[in-house]
């Protein structure tokens, strides 16, 4: 699967895209994630996933489609190794992510940004306390957190709104605090688990634009969604899950 990448303009270029130079160098033609004839299977019997296939290559920009308990947030658990396969090899960045454990799994993690539907944001701190948060925990030193800080507000549009705290936001600046902290560290892999399911269209085509454009700086982007009109607008590769199987639309 592949797709077609915008290249940024100069007055786009940011922390964002330096950082993800080193990237482009490597083959268009490789790939990001696999999923080999993966089967989740729960505790209570219920298959969430059944021989599922899948490959996404580096830079690409896909939608996984379906309705709720469907699998969606399933398969996206599998990649960043909160749920292991009950069979099969589910692989990031060359990595058997069911093999990894302790340190190595948080470093697989770091390479991995994540966006939830209900946020995530710690009440008592600022939009900017909790972007830099995730840094701090890294062991970023003052010095690059600053560097990656205004940056990365300045590209989902809160730059202004850094020293308020969460509830004095709308759904869709708290949408967009959470993308700021996914992407701060600048990872190769985007996860966004249904990014959009809490908001309005204006407020949700907004969030598509930044993950749209982060995909244009390099990033690999995978998002989960049930709204099939937000999906024909953005007009990327779907997959959509339905009773434990893949189908690409």
């Amino acid at each position: 699967m592949t797709t077609a990448i915008k290249t940024p303009t100069k007055t786009d270029k940011s922390i964002h895209q330096q950082d993800s130079e080193n990237q482009r160098h490597s083959s268009n033609t490789a790939a990001m994630v696999q999923l080999r004839s993966v089967t989740k299977t729960y505790t209570n019997g219920y298959d969430a996933l059944l021989d599922v296939n899948l490959e996404v290559k580096q830079k690409e920009f896909l939608f996984i489609t379906g309705p709720s308990g469907s699998g969606k947030s399933t398969l996206l658990k599998l990649l960043y190794g909160q749920e292991l396969p009950t069979q099969g090899e589910v692989m990031v960045d060359d990595c058997n992510v069911a093999a990894l454990r302790g340190d190595r799994l948080s470093l697989l993690r770091r390479r991995i940004g994540i966006v939830f539907q209900d946020y995530k944001l710690i009440p008592q701190r600022t939009v900017a306390e909790n972007v830099m948060f995730v840094l701090q925990a890294q062991g970023y030193t003052r010095k690059e957190i600053h560097r990656r800080l205004e940056p990365t507000l300045k590209l989902v549009g809160l730059l202004s709104k850094a020293d308020c705290f969460p509830d004095q936001l709308s759904g869709g600046e708290q949408q967009r605090v959470s993308i700021a902290r996914a992407i701060v560290g600048t990872p190769p892999l985007l996860l966004a688990d249904e990014p959009t399911g809490n908001l309005d269209p204006d407020n949700s085509w907004q969030v598509m634009q930044i993950l749209q454009k982060l995909n244009a700086f390099g990033a690999t982007v995978i998002v989960t969604t049930h709204d099939e009109q937000l999906v024909r607008r953005c007009n990327h590769p779907v997959v959509q899950v339905r009773d434990g199987q893949l189908y690409r639309k």
